[in-house]
C-alpha cells in the first residue's frame, strides 16, 4: 500500500498524507489487539547508543526478580521463554508488529514488556497508543541526518516519544534520563511525569577495564563482564529504573551480574587465539570513540566500514580520523553500501585520515581474515570489527543482500588462520 500511495502521488501530496496514514495505522493495530499495553508494565528505551545493551540488562534483572518478559528490539523479539532473532534489519517495526507482540505477551502471561523505541518508529507514530510506565533516555549524538532532516528534527522524533509517556494513561510513569547528557534536560523537563535522572556518578566507585566494569549501585558492589564507560552508562540506567519499578538491589546485581554478554556489542570472539577479537555494533563516531578507548593500551587493529551508503555522509572522514587517533592499523571494508559506489564511500572515509594510510578491502571476509592474519605479527594486539555487530546482511544495489554475520565470520576465519 504505501510503495503504491508513492507511485500514484506527488511527492508533496505523500508527505501530507504519510502522517496521517501512520497514525492510522498506530491506532487500528491498537484497537484490534485491544490495547495490550495497557495490561502490561511497558517500558521504552530510546537514545543514540545503548539502547540494546540497556534493554538486555533490564530484562534480565527483571527476570533475576521473577518477571515474565517481553521485548522488542535490534537483537531480538521476545516473548516469555520464545525468542526470536530480529531479522527485519529495523528495530522497531510497524504494521501492527508492536501491538501484536504486546498482546502475545499478555496472552503469554508476561508482566513486563521492554521496547527500544527508535526516532524512525516514531515519525511514524509507532509509539503511539502504547501506554508506557516508564521511558529511558541513553543520550543523543547526531545520526540519520539525512532522513529526518536535521539534528533538530532528529531530537525532536526522540522527544516525541517522552510526550506519548506523558500521554500514558498508566499511574506513576516515570522518565529515567542520563543527565550528563546535553540533551538530557529537555527529556527531563517533559511535563507530566516523575523525573528519575542518572549520571555516571550514581555508578561510583568505578573501575574500568577492557575485562570488565566494576560500579557501586546504592552502596552494594557489582562486577560485570561488559567493558568500557558506555557499559557504565547503560548499566546505572538500567540499574535505575529498575530501582524506580521497586525492583530489589539483589536483583539488581544477580541480573547485571548474569549478563554475560550482549551479541556485537562488544562481543569477544573465542577461536584459539591469543589475543582478543571483538565485534561491535558501533555505527557513530561517539560510539567508535568508546570502543577504541575501552581498548587502550593494545595494538589496535581497526576493522570497519562506510557507515552505510546513501545516509550520514558527513560522518564518514570523522570516523576515519576517529580510527586513525587510535588503530594501529585500519582496514575499510564494505559493509552496507545499498545503492552507493562502496570504493567512493571508502574513500571518503580515507579522507579524514592525514598520517596513516588504511588498507582497503571490499571483500569483508577477507578484511577480517587480513586483520586476523596481521594480529599474528604485533606485540599486543587487539582485532576491533566495528559496524555491523548482529546484523544480518550486508545491504547491497537495487535491493539485493548477503546473509552475513560479523561474529560467525570472525570465528571462521580465527579457526581457518589456527590450522
Amino acid at each position: 500500500m504505501k510503495s503504491l500511495i508513492k507511485k500514484l502521488l506527488p511527492k508533496p501530496l505523500v508527505r501530507i498524507i504519510f502522517p496521517a496514514y501512520h497514525f492510522l495505522l498506530a491506532f487500528l493495530g491498537a484497537v484490534y489487539y485491544r490495547f495490550p499495553s495497557r495490561k502490561l508494565v511497558v517500558i521504552g528505551i530510546t537514545g543514540t547508543k545503548g539502547k540494546t545493551s540497556t534493554t538486555e540488562l533490564l530484562n534480565n534483572i527483571l527476570e533475576a526478580d521473577g518477571k515474565e518478559t517481553a521485548m522488542l528490539g535490534t537483537l531480538r523479539f521476545k516473548v516469555g521463554k520464545k525468542n526470536e532473532r530480529n531479522l527485519k534489519k529495523m528495530t522497531m517495526p510497524g504494521r501492527f508488529f508492536v501491538q501484536k507482540l504486546l498482546r502475545d505477551a499478555v496472552d503469554t502471561g508476561c508482566t513486563h514488556a521492554i521496547i527500544e523505541m527508535t526516532s524512525e518508529g516514531a515519525v511514524q507514530f509507532r509509539q503511539r497508543f502504547i501506554d508506557m510506565d516508564a521511558l529511558i533516555f541513553t543520550n543523543l549524538a547526531p545520526e540519520h541526518i539525512e532522513s529526518h532532516g536535521s539534528y533538530e528534527k532528529y531530537r525532536n522524533a526522540k522527544l516525541s516519544i517522552a510526550h506519548t509517556l506523558a500521554r500514558s494513561k498508566k499511574e506513576n510513569h516515570f522518565m529515567v534520563a542520563n543527565n550528563d547528557d546535553k540533551e538530557g534536560h529537555l527529556f527531563l523537563e517533559v511535563n507530566g511525569v516523575t523525573q528519575k535522572p542518572f549520571s555516571a556518578n550514581d555508578a561510583k566507585p568505578t573501575i574500568i577495564t577492557d575485562q570488565e566494569t566494576t560500579v557501586t549501585v546504592k552502596g552494594v558492589t557489582i562486577h560485570s563482564v561488559l567493558p568500557g564507560m558506555l557499559s557504565v552508562y547503560n548499566i546505572i540506567a538500567a540499574a535505575t529504573c529498575a530501582d524506580a519499578l521497586g525492583i530489589s538491589i539483589d536483583s539488581i546485581k544477580m541480573g547485571v551480574e548474569q549478563t554475560t554478554v550482549i551479541e556485537g556489542r562488544t562481543e569477544r570472539i573465542f577461536g584459539g587465539q591469543l589475543f582478543p577479537v571483538i565485534v561491535d555494533y558501533a555505527h557513530t563516531p561517539d560510539s567508535l570513540e568508546a570502543i577504541y578507548t575501552a581498548f587502550k593500551g593494545y595494538n589496535i587493529i581497526g576493522v570497519l566500514g562506510n557507515t552505510g551508503g546513501g545516509r550520514d555522509k558527513w560522518k564518514r572522514p570523522v570516523m576515519g580520523h576517529i580510527a586513525e587517533m587510535h588503530c594501529s592499523e585500519i582496514i575499510l571494508t564494505n559493509e552496507d553500501p545499498y545503492d552507493e559506489d562502496p570504493l567512493t564511500i571508502l574513500n571518503e572515509m580515507s579522507s579524514g585520515m592525514k598520517e596513516k594510510t588504511p588498507t582497503i578491502i571490499l571483500n569483508r571476509r577477507e578484511a577480517i581474515a587480513l586483520a586476523i592474519t596481521k594480529a599474528k605479527n604485533i606485540t599486543n594486539p587487539a582485532v576491533l570489527i566495528t559496524g555491523k555487530g548482529t546484523d544480518p546482511y550486508i545491504m547491497g544495489p537495487n535491493g539485493t543482500k548477503e546473509v552475513w554475520d560479523d561474529r560467525v565470520v570472525a570465528k571462521e576465519e580465527i579457526v581457518r588462520t589456527q590450522a
